[in-house]
Parts: C-alpha cells; sequence; structure tokens
C-alpha cells in the first residue's frame, strides 16, 4: 500500500516539474536571450518630452491628478480578490509553483496600485521608475505562471526569476539613462512571449487561464493609453485614455481570477487511492 502511494506522489512531482518536453525550455531560453540581446544593441529611444503631461489634471478635494490616481485602485481590488480565491484553492488542486507565481501576480498587482498612485501624485521621471517597478513584480508573476502552465514548473520559476531581475533593470535604465529601449522591449517581448504560449496546450496541474483573454485585456489598455486625450475629449471629460486604461489593464487579471475560481468549485482534490492486490 505504501509502495503504490508513493509512486502516485512521485508521478504527480515528475509531471509538475517536467511536464513540459526539452524543446520547449530550449525555445524559452533561445527567446529571452534573443530579447536580452535586442534590449542591449537597439538603439536609445528617449522619452518624449510630453510623456508627462497627461490629459486629465484635474483636482478632486485636494487631490492632484485625482481621476489618474484614483484609477489604480482596480489593480489591489484585482490583486485581493485573487489572493482570496488562491487561499481557497484545494491543496494539490495545481502545482506549487503555479500557487506561488499567482501569489507574485496578486501581489504584484497590489504593489501596482501604490507605486502608480505615488507617479500620477506628481508626474515626472522619477515617479515612472517607481511605477514601473510595482510593475515587475505583475509581469514576473504573470509570465512565469504562464511558462510553469503551458511548459513546466522550472521554465515558468526560471523566467519569473529573470523578469523579476530585467524588469527592475530597465525601469532604472531609462531612469538614469534616459533610455526607455530595455522596458519597451521587456513589455513589447513579454507579449510574444504569451502569445506563443498561449499556442501550447495546458500541463498537469496547470491552472489553465485564458492567456489570450489577458492579451486581450492588456492590448485594450494600450490603446486607451495611446489615445489619452481624444477619449477624454470623446467622453466630454468624463475620463480620460489613461485612466481608463487603468481599469483595462486591471481587468487583464480577470482571466487568472476566473481560471481560480473554477479550480476552487471543482472542490477537494481526490486522495490517491490505495488498494491492495
Amino acid at each position: 500500500m505504501r509502495l503504490h502511494t508513493a509512486s502516485h506522489r512521485w508521478l504527480g512531482q515528475h509531471v509538475d516539474t517536467a511536464g513540459g518536453p526539452p524543446a520547449a525550455e530550449g525555445a524559452l531560453l533561445l527567446a529571452v536571450v534573443a530579447l536580452c540581446a535586442l534590449a542591449a544593441w537597439l538603439p536609445a529611444i528617449a522619452l518624449p518630452a510630453a510623456y508627462h503631461g497627461f490629459a486629465d489634471q484635474r483636482v478632486w478635494l485636494g487631490l492632484p491628478h485625482a481621476a489618474d490616481v484614483l484609477s489604480n485602485l482596480p489593480f489591489a481590488a484585482m490583486g485581493v480578490w485573487g489572493l482570496a480565491w488562491l487561499r481557497r484553492l484545494p491543496a494539490g488542486r495545481i502545482g506549487v509553483a503555479q500557487r506561488g507565481l499567482a501569489g507574485l501576480f496578486f501581489l504584484g498587482l497590489i504593489a501596482t496600485t501604490f507605486c502608480s498612485a505615488v507617479y500620477h501624485l506628481a508626474p515626472d521621471h522619477i515617479g515612472l521608475c517607481i511605477d514601473r517597478l510595482g510593475m515587475s513584480l505583475a509581469f514576473a508573476g504573470l509570465l512565469g505562471l504562464a511558462a510553469a502552465d503551458r511548459i513546466n514548473a522550472r521554465a515558468g520559476a526560471a523566467l519569473a526569476v529573470v523578469v523579476a531581475v530585467a524588469a527592475p533593470t530597465a525601469a532604472l535604465i531609462d531612469g538614469w539613462a534616459g533610455n526607455m529601449t530595455p522596458w519597451a522591449v521587456l513589455q513589447g517581448g513579454g507579449l510574444v512571449l504569451l502569445a506563443a504560449l498561449a499556442l501550447r496546450r495546458p500541463q498537469p496541474r496547470a491552472l489553465g487561464f485564458s492567456i489570450v483573454g489577458v492579451i486581450a485585456f492588456y492590448a485594450v489598455a494600450k490603446v486607451l493609453e495611446l489615445a489619452d486625450a481624444p477619449v477624454f475629449a470623446l467622453t466630454q471629460e468624463f475620463i480620460s485614455g489613461h485612466s481608463a486604461k487603468h481599469v483595462a489593464a486591471a481587468w487583464a487579471a480577470w482571466p487568472v481570477v476566473r481560471a481560480l475560481q473554477r479550480a476552487a468549485w471543482a472542490g477537494p482534490v481526490p486522495a490517491a487511492r490505495v488498494t491492495m492486490r
């Protein structure tokens, strides 16, 4: 009986850590190396002079740039909501790596709320770096979770570590050297990696969240960001594109939260059957 149960445990651990083929790990490594090379070799791009001049400059109850500051609250709401569902998830429903990376993602969303609020209180270059430092945790958790789901836990953990180091580095390079190229490569390359991972099937014990859904919400957020002033004018100064961008970007966490809900509602994980021959 003990041998039979132990074999089930060993198989579960084996699938969780090495479920993806070595070719997929190699392709991921090659992609990361290529992105690092692009970030280092592409020409430097300076931040536009008018970057910090957002459309909505209104003050509310003494709070400067109130809409851009308060529109960060959905990030915190999604982060807390996701952590609550993660706590309700039965042990063993998803892999240990997926659980940890999802937690990192939601904590990153909460950090983004505060870091982005600091930036929008008085938008400047230093504040922008602080904003991006908060986003770095969320990026690391999300990309790592996607890799763990679609390749294996080892790939997910490794990618999360790389992004957790590369993203703050890119933000600081922009702040100190005025070169936003590494950050642009990080964001664009991250979306390409997500799209590539979306083409693969979820591995055993994966969370199974919709990567396509995450990309769709994020794409809407980027469009709104680029249309800051036009959206502000179109809505008769009700909301700017940048404020709406915060809300849309926060909703990019919904596919992950929804997957956690489905996993929690599935009930307890059945214990391994112990049979006597």
